[in-house]
């Protein structure tokens, strides 16, 4: 049960709504007995008529006494067998009606216990999510974790809480039935349970054989939402290059194996059912011909109609027996589905907040990273990096790919924390501030925009819902962007699409700037927001960064190293490590890396 702890964990608030259910479906299983306890004189009148001397042998004492009372019911009133059947059936749709009435009123209470769960299923690893560090995600398929938030949820909520309404009436109904079938007949009930361990074991192979499939289903089922994402991004490059073949027998192969898991899990998940119905029929059967043997010899102090009745109680267990095998077989075929989902629930989150932390409401001296040094996984991508950056000053990060110049700036908003050394701000190491209020005093612009499927009003006034109208028009302006946007058929209120796909790349990138701008941070980290762009659009951007850039601490990751002459000092960076430092002109004169790239540049 260790792997459903967080099932258990999360019924703990509805102990009370958990109870009445158990209450309503106990009156539902009680007065289902009592209605085929009715059996029982029904069929001695139609055996016996009225008459309490008619057969001599004893019956159990369940039976016994109901069957007392109806004929000194009848002896009283003067029925008729006829009445009396009459009679019977009324009460029968009596405890019908109720038995029904307690099953709806269970499930009534149970529902939305369950819905509930799933909600915070979805919710809990939706947060987990947005809390996990930037590095992790490098490591994993987008797919993978989109499957594990929607499909991986999906099969919680049908295998595993869907049957929780089977681990409580189930288990119940058999309990309840055994009870009452022994009080009828030890020896016959006795026969049964033998019978029981068998079962067990044959449907338990069963369900047992569902988890390892189960899990390569959920794997396959990533890796093709994982090509799907792939395939919509890259579309434009797949069908220049005319590889839409090699995609198709990428995604065919994937499906085809998602497929045959899929085909496994149905064959032994669908045999549990018709199994288990199977056996109960063998047990019925062999009931029967045991039963009937021991009646005809006189052997047990059972009648024929009280027989009936038995027999009858005993096929009501076989449904909720087959019921519970399904849920058995669900179980474990959705085990692997919440062992994804606990993979990603119980990632140390790295980049921890500190909820008692100091609060910085003003950036005020400088930024200093002192010996920093990060890795990840065992590599090392910063080593000893020394740098003070001043209120006001503007810090350039030049150097080839890979050489750690957006990593060492992701650490300013703990995008990632330092694995030795420290960063700190006006003095204060960053780990020691409350982590919402170190990126509620910085901004950050990206190479690519990150745009969502809003309108353009919305996108600039990110986390600012309390934005007035002329604060996004004033931002808008900084950012060169209100020209364009008042030509938009709806103005400020047009969408843009999914990741602004209805814009240009020069507009996309002006209405981040204008994000940026509409916060008025301190502090800017900027992604060469220019490289990408055609020379028009550049200008633009360029300017309205520039606009952006003065009277703030900037912290600016170069690709265009015409961009950033005017820094108050560029840092280069090659391997993880500081290399050479200085402004343009002292770096010329070094001639050193950096003047090897502005002439590789100058080539271009």
């Amino acid at each position: 049960m260790k792997k459903y702890s967080r099932v258990l964990y999360y019924l703990r608030p509805y102990s009370g709504g958990i109870l009445l259910y158990f209450l309503f479906t106990i009156l539902s299983i009680v007065f289902a007995l009592f209605s085929f306890a009715l059996l029982q004189p029904f069929f001695d009148i139609i055996f016996y008529g009225n008459k309490p001397e008619a057969p001599a042998a004893k019956d159990p004492g369940l039976l016994t006494d109901m069957k007392g009372y109806l004929l000194h019911l009848v002896n009283g009133a003067q029925l008729t067998p006829a009445q009396l059947l009459g009679m019977i059936c009324i009460v029968l749709v009596i405890a019908i009606f109720l038995k029904n009435l307690f099953l709806y009123l269970s499930s009534y209470v149970l529902n939305p216990i369950k819905n509930q769960i799933v909600n915070r299923f979805r919710a809990d690893i939706y947060d987990k999510i947005l809390g996990l560090p930037i590095g992790y995600f490098t490591e994993q398929r987008k797919g993978d974790l989109i499957s594990r938030v929607t499909n991986d949820v999906n099969e919680v909520e049908g295998s595993v809480i869907g049957v929780l309404e089977g681990w409580i009436k189930d288990p119940l109904n058999i309990i309840f039935t055994l009870i009452a079938l022994f009080l009828i007949s030890p020896l016959l009930t006795g026969s049964i349970l033998l019978c029981i361990p068998v079962i067990g074991l044959i449907l338990g192979r069963i369900s047992k054989a569902l988890k390892r499939p189960s899990n390569e289903a959920a794997i396959k089922l990533g890796e093709s939402l994982s090509i799907l994402d792939e395939t919509l991004n890259g579309l434009r490059v797949i069908k220049a290059f005319n590889v839409e073949r090699v995609l198709k027998g990428r995604f065919d192969t994937v499906n085809d194996q998602l497929t045959n898991a899929k085909n496994r899990i149905s064959r032994r998940r669908d045999m549990a059912s018709p199994m288990s119905e199977f056996l109960g029929v063998l047990v019925f059967v062999g009931i029967l011909w045991f039963g009937g043997r021991l009646i005809l010899s006189d052997s047990i102090d059972l009648r024929a109609p009280a027989f009936f009745a038995y027999l009858a109680m005993f096929y009501n267990l076989i449904n909720p027996i087959k019921t519970l095998s399904t849920s058995f077989s669900n179980l474990n075929k959705g085990s692997a589905a919440i062992n994804r989902i606990e993979e990603v629930l119980k990632t140390p989150v790295t980049v921890d907040d500190n909820p008692h932390g100091k609060t910085l409401e003003l950036f005020e001296k400088e930024i200093e990273f002192r010996n920093a040094t990060f890795a990840y996984n065992e590599q090392v991508i910063l080593q000893n990096i020394d740098l003070t950056i001043k209120k006001g000053q503007t810090v350039a990060l030049v150097g080839s790919s890979g050489a750690g110049k957006s990593t060492l700036a992701d650490l300013v908003p703990r995008f990632h924390d330092v694995t030795g050394g420290g960063v700190f701000i006006d003095g204060v190491n960053i780990k020691e501030y409350s982590l919402h209020t170190i990126r509620n005093l910085l901004s950050i612009v990206t190479q690519e925009p990150i745009l969502f499927n809003d309108t353009i009003a919305n996108n600039i006034a990110l986390g600012h819902a309390t934005a007035t109208t002329e604060a996004i028009i004033h931002a808008a302006k900084i950012a060169n962007a209100h020209p364009f946007i008042v030509l938009k058929e709806q103005g400020y209120d047009t969408n843009i699409g999914d990741r602004g796909s209805k814009l240009s790349g020069g507009e996309r990138q002006r209405l981040t700037i204008a994000r940026a701008v509409l916060k008025n941070p301190p502090i800017l980290i900027l992604d060469e927001a220019t490289s990408s762009l055609d020379t028009e659009s550049e200008r633009l951007v360029q300017d309205a960064i520039n606009k952006m850039m003065q009277n703030r601490t900037s912290l600016v990751i170069a690709h265009r190293l015409s961009t950033i002459r005017n820094a108050d000092e560029i840092i280069v960076l090659q391997k993880g490590k500081i290399v050479e430092r200085g402004t343009h002109s002292s770096l010329l004169a070094q001639n050193g890396f950096y003047k090897k790239l502005v002439e590789m540049q100058e080539l271009k």
